[in-house]
This record gives C-alpha cells, sequence and structure tokens, in this order.
C-alpha cells in the first residue's frame, strides 16, 4: 500500500542500483534483485521505468553489459541512463574546514515527478561503517565527466570524493546526512543475498547473508539493514544525525 501511494501521480520510476564498481558481482546489485523489484513494481505501474547509475569509476554501460542488466530491457521493457550524461544541478556540501564545496548532482535525482527506488548490497565501507540504501543514492547521484576512470590520464573530473569533506573524510558523516536532505529514496531494496564484509565497499570478501531489506522508509531499511550486519547503528554518523 505505501509503495501503491507513493506512485501516485508520479510520471517515471527511477531505479538505482549500487555499482561502485564495473567489474566485481560482488560490489554491485545483482540483476535478480532488479528483477524482483520489476515483478513488484510493473503490477502497480504502467509508466515508464529507468535504471540509472553513476559508477565511481568507469560508464554505466560497462557495468550493465558486465552484470547482465540488459536483459531487463527485453523482459519488462525498461530503459537505461548514464547519469554521467544526464543534466545536472548544483548541490553544497562542506570540506574539511566546513566550507562549502559545490558538487554536480544529478537533475534525473532530484525530479519530483520521479518515484526514486535505491537498491544497494549489505556493504561495509571503509569510510563509513556501512553503505546501503541513502549512500547509494546520496554519492550515486554526484557525477563524473564522462569517460572518467580512475588512474587515466586527461579523464576529466569527478564530484564524488567531494562527499568525503576532505581527505581525512572530515565531513563524510554530515554530508550524507545532508545529502539526505536534498534526496533520499522513496523505496529502499537491500540485496544481502551475497553480502560484503571487510575492505567495502569494493575490495571486500563474500557473506552468504541470505537476507533481503524493503522499505518505503528508507532510514528504517538502513537501520535493519545495519544491525543485520551486526553493527552498533548508533555509531555510524550520517545515519544516527538522519534518526534525531
Amino acid at each position: 500500500a505505501d509503495i501503491r501511494a507513493g506512485l501516485a501521480g508520479k510520471k517515471r520510476v527511477i531505479i538505482k542500483p549500487n555499482m561502485v564498481v564495473v567489474n566485481r558481482q560482488l560490489a554491485a546489485t545483482h540483476v535478480e534483485c532488479l528483477e524482483g523489484i520489476l515483478e513488484c513494481i510493473k503490477a502497480l505501474y504502467p509508466g515508464e521505468i529507468v535504471v540509472a547509475e553513476s559508477p565511481a569509476s568507469g560508464s554505466a554501460e560497462e557495468g550493465y553489459d558486465n552484470y547482465g542488466y540488459h536483459r531487463l530491457k527485453n523482459d519488462y521493457g525498461v530503459k537505461f541512463a548514464d547519469l554521467d550524461a544526464e543534466p545536472f544541478e548544483w548541490a553544497h556540501l562542506i570540506d574539511e574546514r566546513h566550507r562549502p564545496a559545490a558538487v554536480r548532482y544529478s537533475k534525473m535525482l532530484l525530479d519530483p515527478e520521479a518515484y526514486v527506488i535505491s537498491s544497494a548490497i549489505l556493504k561495509t565501507h571503509d569510510r563509513t561503517v556501512v553503505t546501503l540504501g541513502l549512500k547509494n543514492l546520496a554519492v550515486g547521484g554526484i557525477i563524473k565527466d564522462a569517460g572518467f576512470r580512475w588512474g587515466k590520464r586527461d579523464a576529466g573530473t569527478n564530484d564524488k570524493p567531494l562527499a568525503h569533506g576532505g581527505h581525512g573524510n572530515q565531513g563524510i558523516h554530515f554530508n550524507l546526512f545532508s545529502l539526505a536532505k536534498l534526496r533520499s529514496p522513496h523505496l529502499t531494496v537491500l540485496d544481502g543475498f551475497e553480502a560484503m564484509e571487510g575492505n567495502g565497499p569494493s575490495a571486500g570478501t563474500p557473506v552468504e547473508h541470505r537476507v533481503a531489506v524493503a522499505s518505503a522508509d528508507w532510514l528504517a531499511a538502513d537501520w535493519a539493514g545495519v544491525e543485520l550486519m551486526g553493527f552498533d547503528f548508533a555509531k555510524v554518523g550520517y545515519l544516527r544525525f538522519s534518526a534525531e
């Protein structure tokens, strides 16, 4: 009922998967998770559905190819978008001295007429303890120059690291809290079939967790994910700030 109410009057559904890297399945949302979401949404919503992403490095198209997402076009009629090639708006975060830092944020995700679904993995994170539904949308919505890849000369710029709030990550939890106010998911679906522990969000090791979490309350979903992973919610700064 919550999903049906949220979809009312929306002109588009956007599913934001988690593809921090484009070449390691353990770090990315499984296509089967997206199929589960689509089975639910297609029964409730007849309009346009778009899968949209901006990986930390590489193009969204590479990830769509490597993770088998393109079959969703044939089976469910979804469209695909590379957020790095779409229009953006300016948002402001803070740096290590709490000075404003301007970042480019996806205009597609900020569209008030879009119903936005964050589909993330249950993963540890080397800077924020965990990376779940909110962080997937918040940092994934910050874009980079098309063609950017870490280690590539003259690759352009990537605004995502500005979310860290300095080289020592001094502002990262405040920035994620701020981005939650800018754009939070209408629906969160956490894919914990094969989760990640250790050196996340991309270089960790697998955990056969075999769980899933879904909620129209993004904070409730992330809170459940934190506790399923065995962490103290009160020590995950950006989520605690949001709860308070």
